[in-house]
């Protein structure tokens, strides 16, 4: 198994989820999270006032598959969050060693 996540803009979940939804994954975690990459944030003016906002806001999705299916589901994250600007986020793929449901006890793909 391998768990995704992807750090998306706010603005692209809806396309996102109903992307992954459509590719047959059933359940994710979503969280609101803030960061910088390489950009380290942008200057705004307020009020004639220069100010820095290093930590942008952004979305982290977490999703559990089956080995088999991380590349179709990360193919699809990055073709539906990509708007070829600056800040599109990031996808990482994580080795996951063991899933438990802790209502039922089960184990491995059962859980997921």
């Amino acid at each position: 198994m391998k768990k995704i996540e992807a750090v998306i803009k706010p603005f692209k979940l809806d396309e996102v989820k109903e992307e992954l939804y459509q590719a047959g994954i059933k359940g994710m975690t979503i969280s609101e999270v803030k960061g910088h990459g390489r950009q380290k944030g942008h200057r705004e003016v307020y009020r004639g006032a220069e100010y820095v906002v290093d930590f942008l806001p952004k979305l982290k999705l977490e999703i559990i598959v089956d080995a088999a299916h991380a590349e179709m589901v990360t193919d699809a994250i990055a073709r539906t969050a990509r708007t070829g600007k600056i800040g599109d986020g990031k996808i990482f793929i994580l080795p996951v060693e063991q899933v438990i449901r802790v209502r039922t006890g089960e184990r491995g793909k059962e859980a997921v």
